[in-house]
């Protein structure tokens, strides 16, 4: 005998359509929604983002020849703060909390206690007691662990606050003529808290910092979520003549790799979501040594660091490539004399500013650190519907692979 299950028709197609959402959508989601021509969407921590809006190659240049806007929403946020937030986040964090001044941001990143790096992120000092810390993944069961002892508070404000940046020669000029007046005076890691006078009771702000992840001019703009929509439109509005463009992810990324910039869980694999040991990496071992402060105390891995540096225990090195020919040649093996493999390439582009094949790398030392010759990688290109594999030579390079005068210009450039 066999049993049949009855559905209603009506629970089953809320149950597919379960499916076939993503579960949740960002402040600007309307906004974003109408604008979208690809339907092309990805999952950002649990969020509907898209890798692009209305065409992917046009939406880079937006970036370097106009103003660029990306929805960073999903973001993970944490407002830290107290007597002790100061002492705390130097406690975690690699750099010294103490000489980041109030109102500034710096690039920074935290290790577990074996000194593998768990994710790094941008600090935002709004106060002398009060913090930002912005992230790739979520930590909230850690940070609240290392807190203890700490007089301090530490929430996760995701969804409480909206995140917009805006990319590209003409933001400053967007900018001012949204009316953010003073907007000029803001240096690269500086931040501001501006009028955004939409709500009811007319003490909304915005808080603007000279901070972004393309390399070029640019600006990160923070918001209590129910004021996303009216900024949005401020910035559209304002932007209208100065070529205003919404974005997706696919365009940004191609910026942050010509910026040399990396990103958690594509360059390097976070020590959380590590699931082989010899994934795990120091900060030496993917070009974030320089944040290493040995004065300042106790931090979280510092020992492990120590000892790896003093016992020659560092296995890998994260580079720059430089590759002939044309073809991007991402997730490539890297090989030495064409046969020894060393290494895996995480992110490649051509490179449209620098004219160049540009690669990301991730590669056994003494590759790429004290040998730098004969180093080829293996792709493999589509001709006339049948791959074939290319060996093409490689060279290390400086990253970041383009620098931009208009990115530190003070005051900033008017497009």
């Amino acid at each position: 005998m066999t049993r049949q299950l009855n559905i209603n028709p009506s629970a089953r197609t809320l149950a597919q359509s379960h499916f076939r959402t993503l579960r949740l959508g960002t402040p600007f989601q309307p906004r974003i929604d109408a604008l979208a021509k690809t339907n092309d969407w990805y999952n950002w921590a649990g969020y509907r983002a898209p890798h692009s809006l209305w065409d992917e190659e046009l939406e880079y240049f937006a970036i370097r020849n106009q103003a660029a806007l990306f929805d960073i929403s999903p973001m993970t946020k944490y407002r830290i703060e107290g007597p002790d937030a100061e002492a705390f986040l130097n406690r975690v964090t690699l750099r010294d909390v103490t000489k980041l001044k109030a109102r500034r941001v710096h690039y920074t990143a935290w290790c577990d206690d074996e000194g593998f790096v768990l994710d790094d992120g941008t600090l935002f000092r709004l106060s002398p007691t009060r913090f930002r810390l912005c992230s790739q993944e979520r930590h909230l069961p850690w940070l609240l662990d290392s807190a203890k002892g700490f007089d301090v508070t530490v929430e996760e404000e995701t969804e409480a606050v909206a995140g917009l940046a805006l990319q590209g020669p003409t933001a400053f000029a967007v900018l001012r003529e949204a009316g953010f007046a003073g907007v000029e005076n803001l240096k690269v890691f500086d931040l501001a808290d501006f009028p955004h006078d939409s709500s009811p009771q007319g003490n909304s702000q915005v808080t603007i910092s000279r901070t972004g992840f393309t390399g070029d001019l640019g600006y990160e703009l923070f918001v209590p979520s129910e004021q996303a929509l009216s900024l949005w439109d401020r910035l559209m509005a304002a932007g209208e003549l100065r070529g205003i463009r919404a974005i997706g992810y696919t365009a940004l990324n191609r910026a942050r790799l010509e910026a040399g910039l990396i990103v958690a869980n594509s360059d390097f694999v976070t020590s959380e979501h590590a699931i082989r040991a010899d994934r795990l990496r120091m900060p030496d071992e993917i070009g974030l040594g320089f944040m290493v402060d040995l004065e300042k105390g106790h931090f979280n891995g510092r020992r492990a660091i120590l000892e790896a540096r003093a016992r020659r225990k560092l296995r890998h090195v994260l580079v720059g490539l430089e590759i002939e020919g044309n073809i991007p040649a991402e997730h490539a093996i890297v090989y030495y004399r064409k046969s020894q493999e060393v290494g895996l390439i995480s992110a490649a582009t051509w490179s449209p500013m620098a004219k160049r094949n540009i690669a990301i790398a991730s590669l056994a030392r003494s590759f790429g650190d004290t040998i730098v010759d004969d180093l080829w990688v293996e792709i493999y290109a589509m001709r006339e519907l049948q791959y074939q594999k290319l060996m093409k030579r490689a060279k290390v390079v400086p990253r970041p692979f383009i620098r931009l005068d208009r990115r530190t210009a003070n005051p900033p450039a008017d497009f």
